[in-house]
């Protein structure tokens, strides 16, 4: 479970986020914790679409940290922004695109396409499908991240695990 500050930080995004109609998702280990991973959680990862990066950072404004812009490194192109939350890090990143190995940028990615839902003191949060987070590891080259992720998956969906395809049966 995460530590009370993330909680409440969840708690600020989601009470100015929820019924506003953007596209985004909660991704990385903050992610991965509320979905049941055992994993350290150092900040909280934002993902959306061009227009929702923005909206993102003018509902939130009195928590910028860094502005909005477009930002490129070798592996990720996004238009990012920073934002401090009850002390805690909060990156927003809008139209992530990655590089393929073959050297061009994949479209950016729509969360829309890749979101499930978690509910967790009442709040029902979207988080990005760690079978997609497994395949944007890869992607990016971070093989450890994307091990930790296939082996977690695996375990969960193991016989025995109390999966809904073994209960349905």
């Amino acid at each position: 479970m995460l530590e009370p500050q993330y909680l409440a930080t969840l708690r600020i995004i989601h009470g100015h986020l929820r019924e506003r109609g953007l596209n985004w998702a909660l991704t990385g280990s903050c992610s991965f914790a509320l979905q049941g991973m055992p994993v350290d959680v150092h900040d909280i990862d934002i993902q959306t679409d061009e227009h929702g990066v923005y909206a993102i950072a003018r509902l939130l404004a009195r928590y910028v940290a860094r502005p909005v812009a477009f930002s490129r490194s070798e592996r990720i192109q996004s238009h990012l922004g920073v934002l401090e939350v009850e002390g805690v890090r909060v990156e927003i990143m809008g139209a992530l695109s990655k590089r393929l190995p073959d050297g061009a940028w994949e479209p950016p990615v729509n969360p829309a396409d890749h979101v499930c839902f978690v509910e967790v003191e009442e709040m029902r949060l979207p988080v990005l499908d760690l079978a997609y987070e497994y395949t944007a590891y890869l992607t990016l080259g971070r093989h450890e991240r994307a091990e930790l992720l296939g082996q977690w998956l695996l375990a969960r969906n193991a016989p025995g695990s109390g999966t809904l395809e073994e209960n349905s049966n």
